[in-house]
């Protein structure tokens, strides 16, 4: 029954106003979703059936969800992180290993990369190179999504940590491996391989959430936008097509001004 009607009998008022209420005792906008796509189905099998002339669903939208925010570490969280890096730790204590980490960790959150952009780096420039750094110049020439190329500056605490990890990539390269990174068996480094490594590392830092690639991309913008405040610089790193992808950070800088605020403002005082 729906406000004292039969389902079979339903219109669409009676369904919206139905809709309505569960806004009311505060039902997530997905819940709603997924609760009327159930009833669509069975009001589509009650058509095939001709139990029903119309699918009283029809044109009935559900709310739209909320998008989550990105999450970004903390300034001092991913220095600890990327410090992390490069300390030993139970059960890899390797020097190969812990530089590669490092650098990882730098390219990350240093230069904003895709974890699959990171992966690609070769260690040398060539004809069939989807990325390499150039250590010269301090940048990071990349492959990014959509086939379009960008170029990142790479900063000296990254440059330092990369120098450290090709003086012993060839104690962990195989013969003839082109890729920047690679695993312990020589061979070039997966996506997964950092996702993983990197939880390993937050664990051992201490961090209180699960850290992964694409977190310390939004950490790099987010640390970015609080410093400097130019959104459009921030599109060009982070490789964007479109400035309202970028804008999202805006929030994420408004929530950090909104806790300085409350911690630090008199005002700000709750009673």
């Amino acid at each position: 029954m729906v406000d004292g009607v039969a389902l079979h009998d339903a219109q669409p008022h009676h369904l919206r106003r139905w809709m309505a209420g569960l806004r009311t005792h505060r039902l997530a906008p997905r819940s709603i979703a997924l609760t009327l796509s159930a009833w669509r189905g069975l009001y589509r099998w009650w058509g095939q059936r001709g139990e029903v002339a119309h699918n009283p669903l029809d044109g009935l939208r559900a709310p739209k969800a909320p998008k989550p925010l990105p999450k970004a570490l903390s300034v001092d969280q991913a220095v600890a992180l990327a410090d992390q890096g490069g300390l030993p730790r139970a059960g890899h204590d390797n020097e190969a290993l812990r530089a590669r980490d490092s650098a990882v960790v730098e390219l990350l959150y240093g230069c904003g990369l895709r974890v699959g952009e990171l992966v690609a780096l070769d260690a040398a420039a060539s004809a069939r190179s989807s990325g390499w750094i150039d250590r010269a110049d301090r940048s990071a020439h990349v492959l990014g999504k959509g086939g379009k190329r960008r170029s990142v500056p790479v900063g000296a605490a990254a440059a330092a940590a990369l120098e450290r990890w090709l003086q012993v990539r060839a104690t962990l390269a195989r013969a003839g491996e082109q890729a920047l990174f690679v695993s312990q068996r020589g061979a070039r480094l997966s996506a997964s391989q950092v996702r993983a490594r990197l939880a390993q590392l937050a664990r051992a830092a201490g961090l209180p959430t699960r850290v992964h690639p694409h977190m310390l991309r939004h950490s790099f913008a987010s640390h970015l936008l609080q410093s400097s405040g130019d959104l459009r610089a921030v599109q060009e790193l982070l490789g964007h097509a479109n400035i309202t992808t970028t804008q999202i950070y805006t929030k994420l800088d408004h929530q950090h001004l909104a806790r300085v605020y409350d911690s630090a403002h008199p005002r700000a005082k709750r009673k």
